[in-house]
């Protein structure tokens, strides 16, 4: 279990974690989100005592990551694939981080098996592709076979097999009760791996919940509808806080109006109504509404280019 209590760090005049309480509890994935800038390294740094908190507290099973007589066997970490000596083998490498706790080599065995390093375990890392470093990574994240596991964006640089690979092995972690906490960019990914999500932004926790209740909560109802009378029934539809959008012939999309609604009213008009499909927000969706706010850096995709100096 992670527990972060009040937990703020500044530096200099900049804050950028600011006062933030959550519980990563085992037994389930959870997702860490955020926009670039809004803390999630620093929050990470700070569970792996990298970072000294200004205020507050994190603890990894009841204790400060410091504390732990043995803390690869508490907690295991990917925060920065390349962090390896160029010129060592995997192997190599593996092989000492595993003295410094007395870890057998049959376990580095294990974890190079186990993320498909073997052909690659005694190459030097220097020649590692971005996959591969990802996977030197995860092995010593879990070399000392901790119950807690913290991976930021473990996906980065992987193949397809590599990234369902990754799906795969959270979620049985997870499975052993293990506490996994897993950051990443990419929403379809986190979406299919998390149970559930912490969100962070400028500093602050502006979501902790599961998964399920984070995309129930956001945006009004929202249907597709297809009728071969589109204009009527749109006609129909339209009230106070209902949308109808028409983006194709002979389908409209009503937001803020339930399904069931939707099929009283056209019934009621005698109005052939031959789909009905309620619309789940997205994890994207949902990420982007709750965090509009708390972007450091916002792209204007819409705007108008800026006049070239000819024009002006």
């Amino acid at each position: 279990m992670i527990q972060a209590q009040d937990l703020a760090k500044a530096y200099g005049a900049k804050t950028a974690v600011d006062g933030v309480t959550f519980t990563v509890q085992p037994g389930r994935v959870t997702g860490f989100l955020g926009p670039n800038g809004a803390g999630k390294s620093t929050t990470m740094r700070m569970i792996m005592g990298l970072d000294a908190p200004t205020r507050g507290t994190v603890t990894v099973n009841g204790a400060p990551y410091a504390q732990h007589r043995a803390p690869l066997r508490e907690i295991g970490a990917l925060l920065e694939a390349r962090a390896v000596h160029p010129g060592r083998s995997a192997y190599h490498h593996l092989r000492a981080l595993a003295a410094t706790h007395a870890i057998p080599t049959r376990r580095v065995d294990e974890v190079i098996e186990l993320t498909g390093l073997g052909a690659a375990a005694r190459k030097k890392v220097r020649g590692f592709s971005l996959g591969m470093g990802q996977r030197l990574g995860i092995a010593a994240a879990l070399l000392g076979d901790p119950q807690v596991v913290v991976l930021d964006e473990p996906v980065n640089g992987l193949d397809p097999e590599g990234v369902l690979w990754v799906r795969n092995l959270v979620r049985h972690l997870a499975a052993e009760g293990r506490t996994v906490f897993l950051s990443s960019h990419l929403m379809s990914e986190m979406a299919q791996t998390a149970d559930h999500l912490i969100v962070i932004g400028r500093g602050r926790i502006i979501a902790d919940a599961p998964i399920q209740e984070i995309l129930d909560g956001q945006g009004r109802a929202r249907t597709r509808v297809r009728t071969d009378r589109p204009a009527e029934l749109a006609a129909l539809l339209a009230r106070d806080g209902v949308a109808v959008q028409s983006p194709d012939h002979e389908l409209l999309e009503v937001t803020g109006l339930e399904p069931r609604e939707i099929a009283r009213t056209a019934l009621g008009a005698g109005v052939l109504v031959y789909e009905l499909t309620p619309l789940r927000a997205s994890l994207e969706e949902a990420y982007l509404e709750l965090t509009k706010d708390d972007v450091e850096y916002q792209s204007q995709a819409h705007a108008a280019p800026a006049p070239s100096s000819a024009e002006e």
